[in-house]
């Protein structure tokens, strides 16, 4: 079965993905070794969110040329400036967990900018990779904590979904997860 060269999914996705209009722009900064992964959950997010973008960071790209970040925040579970106000723009580097911690410390864009910590974020019982540690998420369900967070309960849910739905339909192709 050939992959769909859109989601990357043997069993598509494509027309699960919802719209997610929010107030806040999502810029997602994808580590290049993330791009072929069909587990990559931030390019199923772009997807879903008009108000947001994709930038590639390594390799052939180099270092990523993000656009503007005015009024913005990277979501990371420590360090930066303290946050005073609602971030108009958030950062989130979609990575496996060691390579964002490098992109964090490397980027100099990102240098100075206030970091968004999520209060929660529910970990669904399923995964499409394993994480390093209890209670990480993956990038798809960080994006959907900080909307919620940020724009209302509930606000990410279209996202939880699509997240449960790239599961499912990775299991079925018999994928161990």
């Amino acid at each position: 079965m050939t992959a769909c060269a859109r989601c990357l999914f043997q069993r598509c996705l494509c027309s699960e993905i919802p719209t997610v209009a929010t107030r806040t722009r999502v810029v997602i900064v994808r580590h290049h070794l993330e791009r072929t992964r069909s587990s990559n959950t931030g390019r199923l997010a772009h997807f879903a969110l008009p108000n947001s973008a994709l930038v590639d960071h390594g390799a052939r790209e180099g270092v990523a040329v993000l656009p503007p970040l005015d009024g913005g925040a990277v979501l990371f579970p420590a360090g930066g400036a303290e946050l005073v106000e609602p971030p108009r723009t958030l950062i989130v580097l979609d990575a496996s967990w060691s390579q964002a911690r490098r992109m964090f410390r490397k980027l100099d864009a990102l240098r100075g900018l206030p970091v968004f910590q999520l209060r929660e974020a529910p970990v669904a019982a399923r995964r499409l990779r394993a994480a390093p540690a209890e209670g990480m998420v993956s990038t798809i369900e960080a994006i959907a904590a900080a909307l919620d967070q940020l724009e209302g309960a509930r606000t990410g849910e279209p996202l939880r979904r699509l997240f449960e739905v790239a599961v499912e339909r990775a299991a079925a192709t018999g994928r161990r997860l």
